[in-house]
């Protein structure tokens, strides 16, 4: 396993700084965001897949480095009601694709998206509950006419491009939000689909995350280094659910937090031990959106507590057993 960074958490420095920078910490990886919702502060596809000298002078200043880039990320929602903004996502998701074959990426991380509630609607309607029953009736409608459809034509899309790998991250708000809904529509769709694992989301859930890591299996294809505080004195008066803002700290139920900073060392080491357990080998990228430390500082805390527990050698031969 790698360490690696997910830059858009140094959006504010030019590339190569950043890049710099990264390398003068001692990362491995860098996982790259190219349009939708991280935004293309990094990487612009449109102009990369115009210019083969953009194109060139992009992998040089990464390789030159000795990093390698773990995935292409265009978090964006391709089935939201509102065509103009789906449109927008795909499209970004496409270019991606195109890109990520160009630079020889084996991998593109983005989300399920979520859809209206019927053919009208024209806000998102994401539905944990079976009740009122048009609720029910809606989420069938949702996966039926709208989910496996969109995501059977664009695997269909990825594998043109020559990507095997698509790596949604399970997030709430979106119809893939835990491994039942990913491995629902992995076998909706085919193997191709598989998951960007960010335990964050998943710790507020309740959900235990060895055991989600092992349900969710070979279907890893990435994974998020994000840490999730549960501030218990709030769960006990509100549970978790909570809509309130981000930088409401005080007040929330959970917060996303720097590794090590809502679970420790022992927690950690149980994930990472897991995920050699399954068979992943890949990257443990950095995600900073811990809003009580800087991200520069979050970064550096990160990386030194991830150092503590990755697993980056080959298992030794068993010579007691």
């Amino acid at each position: 396993m790698k360490i690696g960074v997910f830059t858009v958490l140094l959006a504010n420095k030019p590339f190569e700084e950043a890049l710099d920078y990264l390398k003068d910490l001692g990362v491995e990886a860098v996982e790259i965001g190219c349009g939708a919702y991280p935004g293309e502060a990094h990487c612009q596809p449109a102009e990369l897949l115009a210019s083969d000298s953009k194109l060139r002078a992009f992998q040089n200043a990464i390789k030159s480095r000795g990093l390698v880039i773990s995935a292409l990320s265009v978090h964006g929602n391709p089935i939201h009601p509102n065509k103009k903004l789906a449109k927008e996502h795909h499209n970004a998701y496409e270019r991606a694709l195109k890109l990520a074959r160009k630079l020889e990426v084996d991998r593109v991380i983005t989300f399920s998206g979520c859809p209206g509630a019927d053919a009208k609607a024209t806000s998102a309607a994401w539905i944990v509950s079976p009740w009122p029953p048009d609720f029910a009736q809606a989420l069938e409608w949702q996966w039926r006419e709208r989910v496996i459809p969109y995501w059977k034509e664009a695997i269909k899309l990825a594998k043109n491009n020559g990507i095997k790998k698509v790596a949604l991250e399970m997030h709430p708000n979106f119809v893939v939000y835990n491994p039942e809904t990913l491995l629902k529509l992995r076998d909706a769709v085919g193997p191709e689909i598989g998951c960007n694992f960010d335990p964050s989301h998943l710790f507020w859930q309740g959900a235990d995350i060895g055991a989600a890591i092992r349900a969710v299996g070979e279907a890893i294809f990435h994974f998020h280094a994000k840490d999730c505080k549960l501030d218990h004195r709030n769960i006990a008066v509100n549970g978790v659910l909570d809509a309130k803002s981000y930088t409401d700290e005080l007040h929330r139920s959970w917060i996303f937090r720097t590794c090590g900073y809502g679970n420790d060392y022992a927690q950690w080491k149980d994930i990472v031990s897991n995920l050699r357990l399954v068979g992943y080998d890949h990257v443990l990228s950095i995600e900073h959106e811990d809003s009580l430390m800087s991200a520069e500082e979050g970064l550096r805390k990160a990386f030194q507590f991830l150092k503590g527990i990755v697993i980056a050698e080959k298992p030794g031969v068993a010579y007691w057993a």
